[in-house]
């Protein structure tokens, strides 16, 4: 009787509690705190960057000297950075748009969404930012044009296959970095 009084104590005991799974956690990532400073390169732009990244000329496309890669190492991204003059007038101007909101709108497959904002910076540049949600291979990208000599565009991706959602707060603080280049913006 002894056990048996036992068994039903722990029965009873253990009937009282609600056993509730964790739920599933993520990697932390430590990340860095922001300080900016100059592109120090000899570019037809200028603009502030992170100091925790390494510019890296594009090792994609030699023949364009003006295309530069901001690679963020330690959290194993990069910002694509591609330039371009604007010689022909309005009808390049147009070209470059085109090329740049169909290089945008491929990921809208896979994409949740894509939500885009207008931006004037404090040069009186005007530029384009495009937040993409979902498992797209570039959640951010823009360009910034003062719509008569200059074209830059810029697009993230990262060097990992991890789920764009555990992801997330590294998205954050990159595009957050991004913003201050597009507003620090100079074109020569």
């Amino acid at each position: 009787m002894g056990g048996m009084a036992l068994l039903f104590l722990l029965i009873l005991v253990a009937c009282g509690e609600t056993y509730v799974p964790k739920p599933m956690g993520y990697n932390r990532i430590d990340l860095p705190e922001r300080e900016f400073e100059a592109l120090e390169m000899d570019l037809p732009y200028t603009f502030q960057h992170s100091t925790h990244l390494q510019v890296e000329p594009d090792s994609f496309n030699m023949a364009e000297k003006n295309w530069i890669n901001l690679h963020y190492s330690s959290l194993g991204a990069r910002v694509h950075l591609t330039y371009k003059p604007i010689t022909g007038g309005r009808q390049n101007l147009k070209s470059y748009l085109d090329d740049a909101l169909t290089l945008t709108f491929k990921h809208q497959i896979k994409a949740y969404g894509i939500d885009e904002s207008v931006v004037r910076t404090p040069t009186g540049y005007t530029g384009l930012v495009s937040e993409l949600s979902g498992e797209v291979p570039t959640q951010f990208q823009f360009f910034v044009t003062d719509s008569t000599a200059h074209f830059l565009r810029g697009a993230l991706y990262f060097e990992t296959a991890v789920k764009n959602d555990s992801l997330a707060p590294v998205i954050e603080y990159i595009k957050t970095d991004m913003m201050h280049l597009i507003n620090s913006v100079e074109f020569n």
